[in-house]
């Protein structure tokens, strides 16, 4: 009898300690048996093409789903008409599936589709010209795969329990975390001597923290497009949000870079002794800095991390002037490393103070063409397209 308890004990400890993962899951059948719901009674056998659209659109956040359902409808309209018109030359058989797959590829590619409305091109005029293909058929099909995509948009919104605001928040605490967890840990590790494996360790768990990264942008990225539209959001609060985000992007690749150094240090022969104090009170010094800046970051977030900041670059620089007092004792290589290693802790400061031009000034990337429903927005494509016609017309009337 215990045994049956406790294995029921574990497997509902599976669905508790994931419940966003539940909560999102939930949703998206809920979502899904809606569309079916809502298709049947407004279109004729309409039911599964809206719960297959909606489940091919519901995403884990309302940005993204918005995106979803447009990528859809665009799928809809370019894969319907290329559909229809093939079925029509060919009947629905193998010619008219391989010229309509291969079509759409094509149109998505001419349109500078992204990835996931490249995708839900030849997916929708699959499903618009499945068996049993007429008139009026298509013409259903095509109005549930619109219901289907509407549906998920609006119960995306249902995904989360907090904003995209208050997960980008979520992140940026639980990377920077991560990140002073690591300094303080390869602090004590050179305090205490550290070996070559112990190095290899935080280099692995550095590489590991950066891979974290195109993660903390996504989300600062849709945080920031969520405030753009949505009404109740705080545009202000998501750009500064984006902002630490970016900081902590830099703050994380010094910290592999750091990591890097100390492994390379271990490999030629370890850290000086007369260095090996000043290293680890940086380090430490820098691991406070990115807990006080981070800690209670939100809203009501104030300048006071500012004093640990000053701390951090206090410690650089002494440490600085310890490798230049030791350059005659110490192996050329070391110093440089060391210096190396200071330089990268003043970054440090200066990303989290957000006092570098190279946060503000230079323009980062949202997110990958690919990710893009138009890797060329609309505006983009007219203009290319007008600048064609127009040499195309005056190359004529020179001739």
């Amino acid at each position: 009898m215990s045994a049956i308890k406790s294995g029921v004990k574990r497997v509902l400890t599976l669905f508790t300690s994931r419940r966003a993962w539940v909560r999102q899951i939930a949703v998206a059948g809920l979502a899904g048996a809606t569309a079916w719901a809502v298709g049947d009674q407004l279109v004729v056998n309409g039911g599964v093409v809206a719960a297959i659209v909606c489940t091919l659109s519901i995403r884990i956040s309302l940005h993204k789903s918005l995106r979803e359902g447009f990528g859809q409808i665009v799928g809809t309209a370019i894969g319907a008409s290329v559909a229809l018109t093939a079925v029509s030359l060919f009947d629905f058989g193998f010619i008219s599936v391989g010229i309509t797959i291969i079509m759409c590829a094509v149109v998505a590619r001419a349109l500078h589709l992204g990835e996931v409305a490249s995708i839900n091109v030849p997916v929708t005029a699959l499903i618009v010209i499945g068996p049993g293909l007429s008139e009026s058929t298509a013409l259903h099909r095509l109005i549930s795969t619109l219901i289907g995509a509407g549906i998920a948009i609006f119960f995306s919104y249902f995904s989360h329990h907090k904003t995209p605001i208050g997960r980008s928040l979520d992140q940026i605490r639980r990377v920077s975390v991560k990140a002073a967890t690591l300094l303080a840990t390869m602090s004590e590790g050179v305090a205490t001597g550290y070996t070559q494996k112990d190095a290899g360790n935080w280099l692995a768990s550095a590489r590991l923290l950066n891979e974290e990264i195109p993660e903390l942008r996504a989300q600062s990225v849709e945080a920031r497009g969520h405030a753009r539209w949505f009404p109740t959001a705080r545009k202000d609060e998501a750009e500064e949000l984006y902002i630490q985000g970016i900081a902590l992007e830099h703050t994380v690749v010094e910290i592999r870079t750091i990591a890097r150094t100390l492994f390379d240090s271990a490999v030629s022969g370890g850290i000086a002794d007369s260095t090996q104090k000043a290293i680890a009170v940086a380090l430490s010094a820098a691991s406070y800095a990115i807990s006080s800046k981070f800690e209670d970051i939100g809203p009501s977030h104030d300048d006071s991390h500012q004093s640990a900041t000053t701390d951090a670059r206090e410690a650089s620089a002494a440490l600085a002037e310890t490798l230049i007092a030791d350059a005659k004792d110490v192996d050329q290589e070391q110093i440089v490393r060391g210096i190396s290693m200071a330089a990268n802790i003043d970054l440090i400061a200066d990303s989290l103070d957000q006092n570098s031009p190279a946060l503000r000034d230079v323009m980062t990337p949202d997110e990958p063409a690919a990710a893009k429903v138009l890797r060329i927005s609309v505006r983009g494509q007219l203009v290319r397209l007008a600048s064609r016609v127009s040499r195309r017309i005056r190359a004529i009337l020179r001739k």
